[in-house]
């Protein structure tokens, strides 16, 4: 928006904060109008006591003027009460150019939409290009926030081990976000719509794994066939008369395993450890807000739920670290005191 302000009194610095304070509110109800195509000139003046301050405002749109005069003591009651009739008549203004104030001739003579004309902004689509070019800049940040959603569903027996790899899951997702079948959203919010297709993709391909069949025949061998042409690495840990079976493999859920045990004096995994015993939605909210650093607002867009229930789960994660980290962890002190945006 295009900006002119006269000043015919004394200039202040109070007097300039409260002009922007309104032009601010201004701006937001604007949005609809391209930036360069509207103008606001704004006087202020004191030239008859009696009167006070006199304030004049003109609003120059694509579609008309708009003026306002406005007269008080102290000059902010006057450029309160400019702004407050400026924001009346432009609701007036942007109603009749809907068309709600005459849909009696709608039949007669039709009308065309606001937003359908050559001043409104159109906010641009994604493009295969956007996603081309955002995942040559952050594959490796997406594949390893997939890495640790498949880590955490086998280690919860929501997956196999090996039933879905990382590569299926990058694949699947930026299939989904080049193809037709999914709504394209603003460029704006590209990241976090390919984060919501990955966890998508997920569920796709597991469920698509449970149709064809996850039957365990326990007398399988869960060794993967030899394709090194050596024996060495696997007899390192094996004797060759030793028989791995499916039912060996079995995770037995009332212990630890190795990996939460000698992993655990890491941050992560001490993370991971802490977070066992909440819920699926608690752990996505934390995961998605302090490691990824999305906001309340683009986790809910990435989990299709509301903000608040987004918020509730992410205190209930971080109640549950308070709990299971050691006291003495750096860690447990930074998270007594949460930024939540």
């Amino acid at each position: 928006m295009n900006l002119h302000i006269s000043y015919k009194a004394e200039k202040t610095a109070d007097l300039e904060r409260e002009f922007q304070t309104h032009i601010q509110k201004l701006e937001r109800r604007l949005q609809v109008f391209r930036p360069e195509l509207v103008h606001l000139r704004a006087s202020i003046e004191n030239s008859n006591p009696r009167q006070g301050t006199i304030v004049s405002l003109d609003l120059r749109l694509p579609s008309g003027d708009i003026a306002t005069k406005e007269a008080g003591s102290p000059a902010s009651v006057a450029i309160k009460g400019a702004f407050n009739e400026l924001m009346k008549k432009l609701g007036r203004h942007k109603e009749q150019l809907r068309g709600q104030r005459h849909r009696h001739r709608a039949k007669v003579a039709g009308t065309v939409p606001f937003e359908s004309t050559v001043a409104a902004v159109v906010p641009a689509k994604v493009s295969n290009g956007d996603v081309g070019t955002w995942v040559d800049a952050n594959l490796a940040r997406l594949e390893r926030f997939i890495a640790r959603e498949l880590r955490y569903r086998e280690n919860t027996g929501r997956l196999r081990s090996g039933e879905l790899s990382r590569e299926e899951v990058v694949d699947e997702a930026i299939a989904m976000a080049l193809g037709d079948g999914e709504e394209k959203p603003e460029v704006v919010s590209l990241e976090r719509w390919l984060y919501r297709l990955a966890l998508r993709a997920m569920d796709n391909l597991a469920h698509d794994g449970e149709a064809i069949g996850t039957t365990v025949h326990l007398e399988d061998s869960v060794r993967k066939p030899n394709v090194r042409a050596s024996d060495e690495p696997q007899l390192q840990f094996h004797q060759p008369d030793e028989m791995m079976l499916e039912e060996t493999v079995i995770a037995d859920r009332s212990v630890a395993t190795p990996e939460e045990i000698f992993y655990s004096d890491e941050m992560v995994g001490m993370i991971e450890t802490a977070l066992a015993g909440a819920k699926p939605e608690e752990r996505e909210a934390f995961i998605l807000s302090t490691i990824e650093g999305f906001t309340l607002v683009e986790i809910a867009a990435i989990a299709g739920r509301k903000t608040g229930q987004v918020e509730a789960d992410l205190r209930a994660a971080l109640a549950h670290l308070r709990k299971g980290l050691p006291a003495a962890t750096p860690l447990r002190e930074l998270l007594l005191h949460p930024k939540i945006a």
